[in-house]
């Protein structure tokens, strides 16, 4: 049953007037016609009597389904609420709108039309006084009417790779739409909204069918936004190392967004005008997943998703989905999933009314408990268990870093910013089956392997552990940090560090800065660190130069290609003596 909701501002309006605006739920238009003169005359008389625009929203069978007293702008139907049929489809929904005054759609009324993909945005504009009606009072009638329509444009040219931060300069740069010249109601009636429907969506179908698009993946849109405290090359950095994220999860980057702002809107994080863009550029490259730069509130993603209509997560959202992909021990498992639920449970509050309902399982909650308390609590009641899992293996972690120290076997950890060459390294001078891959957090869990590295002035050979572990990132999540301690004691309880840095990457001087960052936090201060560059093979004389210089005592290596491994081993020997003194 429909219900009769008007929607916009009502402020003001009498009774019988509300009468007639619901009247117009119960009027029928053919399912071929745009609109008929009778209902335009109809929106125009009601118009006129309350002086404000009214909208109809109609479906393909001509039926009205929506009424609002304001511009299509003011009563637009809400993302989440419209019909998700992909980028080649419009939402089968077209909106028959008054204006007071006799002038084009302006953009705000476009942009409402292209939030919502609308079949069509019909403006009635009404004009002086038409006739008196019976009983008195002057009504309007319509003086010219503008159809307006999206057009299909080649939205393969929009998708850029994760390092293109160039955006068009135009405010509306993903949607364009066409707007007919004035014409009289008896033009517009007389064309075949049918036809013109189907033809724009054969358009649009023959632009996407190119993009062989895979439905199963996550085609996302990245937003980015940079605060006066950010330089334009950390805000690039940020956002290539955000697309790679994207990628490592499985997804496909569609798109890079991003806003200046002297703050970080509280509703929204970006502004409304911003927002209004995203949902453009979803709609009209397929996305299904937003992701920002940065962490979000419940409320603001909440916010979001209901202007967007898509969903929204953040970058810790991405790199926890990284780490559930990426464990395979039970120990990783078990802390991922114990930072999945310690950042969910603040965030329950943000998932909607749905949570807020009465449960009706036996047992399970005390009188009056809704559903969000009882997840809460149960949520609550398994983060006590994985903890307590967790502080188990620190336990068997522990005796088995004592075991190896009664041996006198000193070890070292191999740390570094994520996709460094850590386990490449590790496989390279132990003969190790790391995976490894051109990936972010390829590697979750520790691994141990035995060295024999040269030690003392005669050089004698001495074995010391080399453990390779779980790489870092700029601003590490709090949840990870807490979840892997167990993992991260390999760090600390190490005698001394590798501290290995890809060379090639063009931010590895900010790598350096986010891994000492990390490292400082850290409940127990770790040993002495070595510095050594890889992938010298594939960086300019330039770069190295630059290393060499802030970083004389550093060592220079390829893993992959072998180079460097015997200064390497030497200089391993060394640190393991210095710590030993360290000590």
């Amino acid at each position: 049953m429909l219900i009769e909701t008007i929607f916009g501002n009502l402020q003001g309006l009498k009774s019988s007037q509300l009468k007639q605006i619901q009247r117009l739920y119960h009027q029928r238009i053919p399912g071929d016609r745009i609109t008929t003169p009778e209902f335009s005359q109809r929106l125009a008389a009601i118009s006129t009597e309350i002086n404000q625009p009214v909208c109809a929203y109609l479906n393909r069978r001509g039926q009205v389904i929506r009424v609002g007293v304001g511009t299509p702008r003011q009563t637009q139907i809400p993302p989440l609420e419209l019909p998700r049929y992909g980028a080649e489809r419009l939402s089968g929904i077209r909106c028959i709108a008054t204006h007071l005054k006799p002038e084009p759609p302006n953009e705000a009324a476009l942009t409402s039309m292209a939030l919502q993909r609308l079949d069509a945005l019909v403006m009635l504009n009404i004009t002086g006084t038409g006739f008196q009606r019976r009983g008195g009072g002057a009504t309007g009638y319509v003086k010219e009417a503008y159809l307006a329509h999206l057009t299909p444009q080649d939205a393969r040219a929009l998708i850029t790779t994760p390092a293109s931060l160039t955006e068009p300069k135009n405010n509306l740069p993903y949607t364009n739409w066409s707007v007919s010249p004035p014409m009289s109601v008896d033009m517009l009636t007389n064309q075949d909204f049918i036809e013109l429907v189907e033809g724009l969506e054969a358009e649009f179908r023959r632009e996407f069918v190119a993009q062989d698009v895979d439905t199963d993946n996550d085609r996302v849109l990245i937003v980015g936004v940079v605060t006066d405290d950010t330089t334009a090359q950390q805000f690039q950095d940020t956002l290539e190392e955000l697309g790679r994220l994207v990628d490592t999860a499985g997804g496909e980057v569609l798109q890079m967004m991003r806003q200046k702002r002297s703050r970080i809107h509280p509703q929204t994080v970006v502004g409304e005008g911003k927002v209004q863009e995203i949902a453009i550029a979803a709609q009209t490259l397929g996305a299904n997943l937003i992701v920002f730069d940065r962490d979000l509130s419940p409320t603001q993603v909440r916010n979001l998703e209901s202007q967007i209509g898509v969903r929204v997560v953040d970058r810790t959202e991405v790199i926890l989905d990284i780490f559930a992909q990426r464990a395979q021990s039970r120990a990783g498992k078990l802390q991922v999933e114990l930072a999945q639920l310690e950042y969910m449970l603040p965030r329950l509050a943000g998932r909607g009314q749905a949570m807020s309902r009465l449960g009706g399982g036996i047992g399970t909650r005390g009188p009056g408990e809704t559903k969000l308390e009882t997840e809460r609590r149960a949520i609550g009641r398994r983060i006590s268990r994985l903890q307590q899992e967790v502080n188990q293996l620190q336990a068997h972690r522990e005796r088995l870093r004592q075991r190896r120290q009664h041996q006198e076997v000193p070890s070292v950890a191999i740390v570094g910013y994520t996709n460094a060459g850590k386990s490449t390294l590790l496989n390279t001078l132990t003969n190790a089956e790391v995976y490894t891959a051109d990936q972010l957090f390829a590697t979750l869990d520790p691994t141990t392997r035995r060295l024999a590295v040269p030690h003392g002035e005669t050089d004698e050979p001495q074995e010391i552990l080399v453990t390779d572990t779980v790489g870092f990132i700029h601003e590490l999540p709090a949840s990870l940090m807490d979840a892997f301690r167990a993992t991260l004691e390999e760090v600390t309880e190490a005698d001394a560090l590798l501290h290995l840095v890809d060379l090639s990457h063009p931010a590895w001087l900010s790598h350096i800065r986010s891994v000492r960052e990390i490292l400082s936090q850290m409940p127990i201060t770790p040993g002495p660190a070595l510095v050594v560059f890889n992938k010298i093979d594939e960086v300019d004389s330039k770069n190295l130069a630059l290393a060499q210089e802030e970083f004389p005592l550093a060592v220079f290596i390829s893993a992959s290609q072998r180079l460097g491994l015997e200064t390497l081993r030497q200089r391993l020997g060394q640190l393991v003596e210095y710590a030993a003194s360290y000590q």
